[in-house]
């Protein structure tokens, strides 16, 4: 059967699921490339002895991989807490795995991970610590929350 029929065939929250998982294993790899390439540009620049110049280059060097290695950290980190996200599991509650409909939108309690466009629905990657992620967890279809002096109505939670 072709893989569009088991697309299809998925819910929305497990197309979520995927696309959030593949957009941070793509941000993995791509921060692991840019990594290898500032290590060898560090090994190239160290056959340099241009002096002041040379120990500026390579302090912007390090400080550049630091800021990269962090920002690995954190997609490993978020990558984590997705791998443990069983979108088979449902709840009548609002956990972390939670697709939730509001009269705001759609949004999947995970890791913030941003907004994202999957068959026509529009839905915002939340962490259960954001304040609305705060003011979300445990509640129920028909119950609400209140962020910014914007009202959250609970529609359905898959």
């Amino acid at each position: 059967m072709p893989i569009g029929y088991f697309y299809q065939r998925m819910n929305l929250k497990q197309k979520i699921y995927g696309h959030y998982l593949r957009e941070i294993n793509n941000r993995i790899a791509m921060l692991q490339h840019i990594l290898a390439d500032l290590k060898e540009s560090g090994s190239n620049e160290t056959k340099s002895t241009a002096g002041d110049k040379h120990e500026t280059a390579l302090a912007m060097l390090q400080i550049e991989q630091a800021n990269t290695r962090g920002q690995l950290q954190e997609a490993l980190t978020q990558k984590a807490v997705l791998e443990k996200i069983n979108t088979a599991a449902a709840a009548p509650i609002i956990i972390n795995g939670s697709l939730v409909k509001t009269n705001r939108g759609y949004f999947f309690m995970s890791t913030a991970l941003g907004k994202a466009v999957l068959d026509n629905c529009v839905v915002i990657a939340v962490s259960p610590q954001s304040p609305l992620g705060q003011k979300l967890m445990g509640l129920t279809a028909g119950e609400q929350a209140e962020v910014n002096n914007t009202t959250y109505l609970i529609e359905t939670i898959e």
